[in-house]
C-alpha cells in the first residue's frame, strides 16, 4: 500500500461503480486496525504522525467510496473526465424542466404528506438515475457519458436536501 494509491486499490476493490458494501466496510475496519495511531504509541511521535496520515487517508477514501455519487465522480476523474460541477452546469432541457416541476411542487406542497410524496417520487427517479449511471460506468465504461449524469445527480441530491429542510420546517 502507498498513500498515493487510488481509493479502490487501497481497499483492494475493483474500479467499479457496483460495490460490495459489506466488503468495503470489512476492508475499512481492517485498514483502520492496522493504521490506527494508538498502535504506534511506543514507536514515537514520527511513527504516530505517519499512522495519523494513513488513518486520515483511509477515512477519506472510505467516505468517497461508500457514497455512490462521490464514488461515481471519483471514477470519472480516475478515467480522465473531471466532473467540473462548478464550471459545467449545462443540463438537457428535459432535465431542467423536471427540476422546475419539482421545485414548483415543493413550493406548492401544503403539508408534510405532500412533501413526503414528492420526496418519494424524487427518490425513485434518483435510484433510476443511479442505475443508469452504474450501467454507463461499469458496462459501457464511458466516463465521458457518465460525467453529465453525475452532475445531474448532484442537482437531485441538492434538491432532496431542500426537501428535507422543508420537512424539518413543517415539523417545527
Amino acid at each position: 500500500m502507498k498513500l498515493q494509491d487510488d481509493d479502490f486499490t487501497l481497499f483492494g476493490l475493483p474500479q467499479r461503480m457496483a460495490l460490495d458494501r459489506p466488503e468495503l466496510d470489512r476492508q475499512w475496519r481492517a485498514l483502520q486496525g492496522t493504521a490506527h495511531p494508538d498502535r504506534f504509541v511506543s514507536e514515537g511521535a514520527a511513527a504516530q504522525r505517519v499512522a495519523m496520515q494513513w488513518a486520515v487517508r483511509i477515512n477519506e477514501a472510505y467516505a468517497r467510496l461508500k457514497d455512490p455519487l462521490k464514488r461515481a465522480a471519483y471514477l470519472c476523474e480516475l478515467r480522465g473526465v473531471p466532473i467540473d460541477a462548478t464550471s459545467n452546469t449545462a443540463m438537457p432541457p428535459a432535465f431542467l424542466m423536471q427540476q422546475m416541476a419539482w421545485r414548483e411542487a415543493l413550493d406548492e406542497a401544503a403539508n408534510a404528506a405532500a412533501v413526503e410524496a414528492l420526496d418519494e417520487q424524487v427518490a425513485d427517479e434518483e435510484a433510476a438515475m443511479l442505475q443508469r449511471l452504474q450501467w454507463t460506468l461499469d458496462h459501457q465504461v464511458d466516463a465521458q457519458a457518465a460525467a453529465p449524469q453525475v452532475r445531474a445527480l448532484m442537482f437531485v441530491a441538492r434538491f432532496r436536501e431542500d426537501i428535507q429542510r422543508r420537512l424539518e420546517a413543517l415539523d417545527a
